[in-house]
């Protein structure tokens, strides 16, 4: 079964912005029901809504221009164990939860991030505005942190941020990892993240995209026999609304309604899912599909965007967004896509919100269009990442 798929976002505030535009394929293939044991969540993370980077500056007067969302992958794939990530891409989330690094514990508010591996957080040794607008990290008073002369660099926008890694204890959830890799900044010149609300990033992939090479959070997790299940869950809410968590170890059953849907992932970089295709003949081909945590966006191949833009009667503007009549927006349908035989439809009250959409020029690894299943997407559906049997899975969330 396939079904032809259009992801619109609306920007509606005066101005009635399409910020971003975006088709989902269908991800096509036969249902995958696991075998996986799904145990109660014995460690369950808080995360909190709020104002993403973008929303925040134009409220001060500044307009970021849009970028590729997908540029946050390429690092990985062309400089391999080099230690750069772009984020630059971060401007508009708007969910992250508290962990804790070093003994006694320091509390920090990080992004929980399924499209990149490393930890990092603000520390004592940036002294830029955009650190000193955060908790920092000091290393000087943690019992259990040990030094490295391990550097790594992450550029984003027109500054960059340079720091180094250390190891230390870091709880997340009442989950207590010893001798995890911690990035500390050492300088994060720019604006754009000085009004950030979170301190860091905790990167959720697998560890071959690992900056450095260092091992990730979940995977010390596993290494160290924490959890009951080697999987992580999320649930994101809408709108203003709390309650949204992440979840180790174990599924929280209150979050999804009927039964999770299991889909392959096809390559253990980042949590990348089976082909899609387009009834269309758009990915005719085949398509690639990343679930991403850090992504707020739903994006489509650079190439589907001229075609989307007129199907929809969308005009551009000045910042790399796109506006449509307000008038129209209640004529507008529910839409679906398929993921391992199962039909996933988005209302409309799930794909007009204040999160962007966007096109990517960047390919998949095997050369296949790439799509992107950010935010918009997945606070309409229940996600489980599974590292044991390498699968994603999806509910309708509660």
């Amino acid at each position: 079964m396939t079904s032809n798929v259009i992801l619109i976002e609306y920007y509606t505030l005066e101005s009635c912005h399409l910020l971003r535009t975006s088709v989902i394929a269908d991800a096509c293939g036969d249902q995958k029901m696991s075998d996986v044991q799904i145990f109660d969540p014995p460690h369950r993370v808080p995360l909190t809504k709020t104002k993403s980077i973008r929303k925040r500056l134009q409220e001060q007067g500044v307009r970021l221009l849009f970028t590729d969302p997908a540029l946050k992958y390429e690092p990985y794939r062309s400089l391999a164990m080099s230690a750069i990530e772009p984020i630059d891409n971060y401007a508009d989330t708007t969910y992250y939860g508290p962990i804790t690094v070093g003994t006694p514990p320091q509390s920090f508010g990080v992004l929980f991030d399924t499209g990149s591996a490393n930890l990092w957080v603000d520390s004592i040794y940036c002294n830029t505005q955009a650190c000193n607008s955060h908790t920092k990290f000091n290393p000087q008073s943690s019992s259990t942190f040990t030094s490295t002369n391990q550097t790594f660099y992450l550029p984003y926008g027109a500054g960059s941020l340079d720091g180094v890694f250390g190891y230390d204890t870091v709880n997340v959830g009442g989950i207590v990892i010893t001798n995890q890799e911690v990035g500390l900044s050492t300088n994060e010149p720019g604006q754009n993240f000085v009004v950030a609300p979170f301190d860091g990033i905790l990167g959720l992939s697998y560890p071959s995209i690992s900056a450095g090479g260092e091992t990730p959070v979940m995977d010390n997790m596993m290494q160290q026999n924490l959890l009951q299940a080697d999987l992580f869950a999320f649930y994101l809410t809408g709108n203003e609304q709390q309650g949204s968590e992440v979840a180790f170890g174990g599924v929280d059953n209150s979050k999804y309604q009927g039964q999770i849907y299991w889909t392959a992932v096809t390559a253990e970089t980042y949590w990348q899912i089976i082909d899609s295709h387009f009834s269309t003949g758009w990915c005719s081909q085949g398509c690639q599909a990343i679930v991403d945590t850090g992504t707020s966006q739903l994006t489509c191949p650079q190439q589907y965007l001229g075609y989307l833009m007129q199907s929809i009667g969308a005009q551009a503007d000045q910042y790399g967004g796109y506006y449509v009549d307000c008038s129209e927006v209640s004529n507008l349908p529910t839409l679906s896509f398929t993921i391992g035989g199962v039909n996933l439809p988005l209302p409309p009250s799930a794909y007009i919100s204040m999160v962007a959409i966007s096109s990517t020029y960047l390919p998949s690894q095997n050369g296949q269009p790439l799509w992107i299943l950010g935010d918009v997407f997945l606070r309409q559906y229940y996600s489980v990442y599974d590292r044991a049997n390498n699968q994603v899975g999806f509910a309708t969330a509660a």
